[in-house]
């Protein structure tokens, strides 16, 4: 079958190490079901992968991609969960969790295979490039606004780095959910874009807001971190997902953190049911995944090239 996969990883130039062709189709499992793709998500985390972050020489060549959407062995429309194991189905004794790429591999494929448990129905409104954008990025979001931050309608977030799949969905989900948005970008179109969203205002990095937010959502790292300190009020929340531009702020702000009271919250895994509420809560507002370009699978290389630039406002998906 035809596939996009890491075959090298750690190169200088990460992009060096994709490769296309033909690779095994995946083998019958107990627990586990095959699934024809018709979309497949990038994200940050399939460039990481190239860079050797959460994935050894010793299971390359590896097949990237950890969101899709495709057709069941029964006919069936669906979307895939891409933690394997996170409570246990699918997985032999002494088996851990782990998303896709790490162990297993990927979406970028006419094929993939998952536990059946990870399996959850497509809504009818959704085309299957929408319906890929949901179990990273936008499950992601959702996750760090409802369930991290516990944010609620009328209350005020601040979302870092507009234009990234995480940060996007996070403007459209709270706007969706009636909170007041504030979102920052180093573009003036992303920007103009981001108030397109819902944003009620957006600013350049590090620009003072004109108020204090209840939560920060937070993937951009070192570049932005001290600046979402400062914007929280009192008792405010700041949750982290990722670190794009690096994990080693300059300042801290240590004093500034433990005299407000900021809690700081890591979020990264998020379970089967987040989803489900997720595609719950879009199918009830009608919001949709902010899609910047849909590509034929065998160009994967140019949305790798497009991500690492960091010229694309929204998801970028592969079709099959």
């Amino acid at each position: 079958m035809f596939a996009a996969y890491a075959a090298e990883i750690g190169m200088r130039q990460p992009l060096q190490g994709l490769r296309s062709g033909e690779r095994p189709a995946p083998r019958a499992r107990q627990g586990w079901s095959r699934i024809e793709v018709r979309a497949a998500a990038l994200n940050h985390h399939d460039l990481w992968s190239l860079r050797g972050v959460g994935l050894s020489a010793d299971r390359l060549p590896m097949i990237l991609g950890t969101d899709a959407a495709g057709v069941d062995e029964d006919g069936n429309e669906v979307i895939l969960h891409p933690v394997v194991g996170l409570t246990g189905h699918g997985l032999g004794p002494g088996e851990a969790r782990s998303i896709l790429t790490e162990k297993y591999q990927g979406t970028f494929a006419e094929q993939t295979a998952v536990p059946t448990w990870n399996i959850v129905p497509k809504p009818a409104g959704f085309s299957f490039a929408e319906a890929a954008c949901m179990p990273t990025a936008w499950l992601t979001a959702y996750r760090m606004l409802f369930t991290k931050a516990g944010v609620r309608p009328g209350g005020s977030v601040l979302v870092q780095g507009a234009g990234g799949g995480v940060a996007t969905a996070a403007i459209v989900l709270a706007t969706a959910a009636g909170l007041r948005v504030f979102a920052t970008s180093r573009d003036e179109l992303k920007r103009k874009r981001a108030l397109e969203l819902g944003a009620v205002e957006a600013l350049e990095p590090g620009e003072r807001l004109p108020q204090q937010v209840d939560a920060v959502i937070e993937t951009v790292g070192a570049a932005t971190w001290s600046h979402s300190v400062k914007s929280l009020r009192p008792g405010g929340t700041l949750v982290i997902s990722g670190a794009t531009s690096g994990d080693r702020p300059s300042h801290a702000e240590l004093t500034r953190i433990f005299y407000r009271e900021i809690k700081v919250v890591g979020s990264t895994v998020a379970t089967k049911d987040e989803l489900e509420d997720l595609l719950s809560f879009c199918v009830t507002t009608g919001v949709r995944p902010i899609i910047d370009e849909v590509l034929p699978l065998d160009r994967a290389g140019d949305g790798f090239r497009r991500m690492e630039t960091g010229g694309h406002f929204g998801k970028i998906v592969f079709t099959v």
